[in-house]
């Protein structure tokens, strides 16, 4: 079984690594996600070098079924995210 990996284990990293103190490093790692969250929240595309890129899609209302019942009903107006792995995740994951 795979472990999850935490903001925790993020800011482990940055103190074992770089040196930073335990606040320190949790504060960065929240920075960080707070930025990536207000990017994406504003409708912009986030692009992360060498990592990957999420883009938000607007999705519009629609009428949707229910595949069980075959009842209609609205899908509500919402915003989704893509990812996509930049190539060097993708030479990464393959073990190039």
């Amino acid at each position: 079984m795979t472990k999850t990996i935490t903001r925790a284990d993020i800011a482990d990293a940055l103190y074992n690594d770089l040196g930073f103190s335990h606040a320190e490093s949790l504060k960065l790692v929240d920075c960080v996600f707070q930025t990536m969250v207000n990017t994406l929240a504003e409708g912009k595309e986030l692009k992360i070098s060498g990592f990957a890129s999420f883009i938000p899609h607007k999705k519009v209302q629609r009428m949707g079924r229910n595949p069980r019942t075959g009842e209609k009903h609205v899908i509500t107006p919402r915003t989704v995210l893509s990812f996509k792995a930049s190539h060097l995740l993708k030479k990464a994951l393959l073990g190039e």
